[in-house]
């Protein structure tokens, strides 16, 4: 599964954000053997409600912030490049970008 593959390395004392769509016991088993911590807000018709932190789920907002402003390079948005490694550059002079215009100087 794309999940398991997803989460197959993280660290101890890790955070794992993600929404409900992810809230299976067998994914919080994977990712709690790992000795990290999920933070996914529990399914409506859950019996067991676990400990979910609404405060660090905001934190969330920021990642798909910028995977949309990502999507925004035609380039990114379309998939062009056809090897893996062309792409990964690409995201990464994108995000290199956005890195920079947001820390350019207004001086």
């Amino acid at each position: 599964m794309t999940a398991d593959r997803l989460l197959d390395h993280l660290g101890p004392r890790t955070i794992v954000l993600a929404d409900k769509a992810y809230d299976a016991d067998r994914i919080r088993k994977l990712i709690q053997d790992q000795g990290a911590t999920p933070n996914i807000p529990p399914k409506s018709n859950r019996k067991w409600k676990p400990c979910f932190s609404k405060r660090l789920y905001r934190e969330r907002n920021l990642i798909e912030r910028f995977f949309s402003k990502l999507k925004h390079f035609r380039r990114v948005a379309t998939r062009y490049d056809k090897l893996a490694a062309n792409f990964l550059a690409m995201i990464q002079l994108a995000s290199m970008r956005l890195w920079l215009r947001a820390y350019e100087s207004t001086a």
